[in-house]
């Protein structure tokens, strides 16, 4: 068993969130019970949320059907343990609040609402396409910005202006723009996660309350330790940890889709019986794998 969980219920969504991979099997169906196990492996590790069908749980490739019931499986597995989060919006409004009832339905304890991508809308669009889910859903909301992903960013000023719906409490920030991140920090009451593994350290240094990642799938415990350790104002564990977690970032990160790679983690680790991913994902190459080894075997990995 990690370190436990923050015993703080000023963060309803908890500090350490996974996002989770999707298990196919061998024909590349979604398996739900090893869905079921792997979460509840996560939060056995250290997590106190889940992100439930975002975009490492490979959501464009899943049907309504399958991405509702990930959402009814993995809160039956951990709803009592942990926060569930659905990644149950697209850049299409109309569908986004379809799918977010199914999951308020299925019993999810919020939204992950990423910024609409591809169409590419205005400030003033992501502002409304925000409200109107907001409203129809009435579910609390941790926001998006994934500038690399969606191909627009969250000016602050929209983040701050966002911030006034009650259903708004969360920002996953995976934009790497210190400054931008500073300005919501300075004049927002949000609970800002990190959405890049590797910050962090910095943005709770910020203020900050904890992160989303995907290098928690093989190392939850060393995320749980490191943001316990800056909650409580304990810079030397936290920075011990964070260059202890450098490498395996590497790994999963740095070279290959994150859920590709986070699969093969999760396989080497005997977790996940294939590392299936559904086209357009492919696996990597030999060159890619050797790469990968290499940065974890850096982290402490025995490959």
């Amino acid at each position: 068993m990690a370190t436990s969980a923050i015993d703080n219920q000023a963060y309803p969504f908890g500090t350490v969130l996974t996002a989770m991979v999707t298990p196919f099997n061998d024909a590349g169906e979604v398996d739900y019970a090893l869905a079921a196990k792997l979460a509840q492996k996560l939060v056995d590790d250290g997590c106190d949320g889940l992100v439930v069908t975002g975009t490492t749980g490979e959501t464009s490739t899943l049907s309504d059907e399958e991405n509702i019931q990930m959402f009814r499986t993995v809160v039956a597995a951990v709803g009592d343990r942990a926060a569930v989060l659905a990644g149950s919006t697209t850049n299409d409004t109309r569908h986004s609040i379809k799918l977010s009832l199914a999951a308020k339905e299925a019993g999810v304890d919020g939204v992950l609402l990423t910024t609409p991508y591809y169409n590419k809308p205005s400030q003033a669009g992501v502002i409304a396409h925000v409200k109107a889910i907001a409203e129809a859903v009435e579910l609390p909301i941790m926001l998006y910005d994934i500038p690399g992903r969606t191909g627009i960013a969250l000016a602050p000023e929209t983040i701050i202006e966002l911030a006034k719906i009650p259903q708004v409490i969360a920002l996953k920030d995976a934009k790497a723009d210190y400054q931008s991140t500073t300005t919501v920090l300075a004049n927002t009451d949000l609970h800002v996660y990190s959405g890049d593994d590797s910050l962090t350290l910095p943005l709770m240094a910020a203020g900050a309350v904890g992160v989303v990642s995907v290098t928690a799938h093989v190392a939850a415990a060393k995320y749980r330790t490191l943001v316990n350790a800056m909650h409580a104002g304990d810079l030397a564990t936290a920075r011990t940890t964070h260059f202890e977690l450098d490498a395996i970032q590497r790994g999963i990160m740095g070279h290959i889709q994150g859920a590709v790679a986070a699969k093969y983690g999760l396989h080497w680790q005997g977790v996940l019986p294939n590392t299936v991913v559904r086209l357009p994902l492919v696996a990597p190459s030999d060159a890619e794998l050797d790469a990968i080894r290499a940065d974890l075997r850096e982290g402490g990995w025995d490959l």
